[in-house]
């Protein structure tokens, strides 16, 4: 709990204008939540936030990496992150999150403590499919060929002839009780 501590911020003392915060946050940092989503990393959070009387906003820019463990080859590989979060606060007479970035606090809340923002943020950026770098390059150079995607289809388009034959040839093949059905339209 000691190291949650770091990422509290105390706006009760703060005057209206922009403040600047810079956290790192590594291995300890996730452990703090105990997942196994992220196996930890090496990232910087920039915090910018603009006190006014009635709101906080809070502009997060966080570059770096995090280690994650590729879904085919269970390989640790290191994924970049850069991330652009804005996180508004305003003051009301009860606490309650009334967006997913629009919170409202008592006027007379004394600090914000952010790391499970910058947690979540970290989170969400990661992609849902985690693939070793190298399994990427070798899908994009799967996808630049296309000559080797087939086609399978229970029409055969290249019949030529009459829209009208074609229908007639269709009904012919047609179990007579789906005739029925047709009318229906």
């Amino acid at each position: 709990m000691k190291k949650e501590k770091e990422f509290e911020i105390g706006i009760a003392k703060l005057s209206n204008k922009i403040h600047y915060y810079e956290f790192e946050l590594d291995d300890t940092f996730f452990e703090l939540f105990g997942t196994e989503i992220i196996q930890g990393g090496k990232l910087l959070a920039k915090v910018e936030l603009d006190k006014t009387e009635t709101l906080l906003t809070f502009h997060f820019d966080i570059k770096g990496h995090v280690r994650l463990i590729c879904d085919r080859s269970l390989e640790e590989f290191d994924y970049p992150l850069d991330i652009q979060q804005v996180f508004r606060i305003r003051y009301g007479e009860e606490d309650a999150e009334l967006d997913d970035d629009l919170w409202q606090i008592k006027s007379n809340t004394q600090s914000i403590n952010i790391a499970q923002h910058l947690y979540d943020y970290i989170g969400l950026s990661l992609p849902m499919k985690k693939l070793h770098p190298r399994f990427v390059e070798e899908m994009e150079n799967d996808e630049d060929n296309d000559e080797d995607i087939l086609i399978y289809s229970s029409r055969d388009h290249d019949k030529e002839g009459d829209d009208e034959n074609d229908e007639d040839d269709e009904d012919d093949d047609i179990d007579p009780r789906w005739n029925a059905l047709r009318n229906l339209n």
